[in-house]
């Protein structure tokens, strides 16, 4: 497959909350629900040369889960020799205001 970076992703909100939901109902301890990364650092990652896309990897720091952000170019590849981030803010403790997508 070719990446072109014009791929669709988009979800409904109520689609999404289904999904987020079903993810918290299975957790039995305290977790993570989510990382907020933001503008600028998603920018520099698909600003690279040769850059179409970001890809999401999962991660522990410290027994924490984490995501560990990559750009990515047309034939799959992850661009490591560029940006790569992770210190991304958790929710808890950083969620905003309460909503279906962060809720359960």
């Amino acid at each position: 497959m070719t990446f072109t970076g014009n791929e669709e992703h988009s979800i409904s909100y109520e689609e999404a909350s289904k999904l987020t939901q079903e993810y918290q109902s299975q957790q039995v301890a305290e977790y993570i629900k989510g990382h907020f990364f933001g503008r600028d650092s998603i920018l520099k990652i698909l600003n690279q040369d040769n850059c179409v896309g970001i890809r999401f990897y999962y991660g522990l720091n410290d027994g924490k889960d984490v995501l560990v952000l990559v750009g990515v170019d047309s034939k799959e590849n992850d661009l490591i020799n560029g940006e790569i981030m992770e210190k991304g803010f958790p929710c808890p403790p950083y969620c905003g205001e309460t909503n279906k997508l962060n809720s359960k």
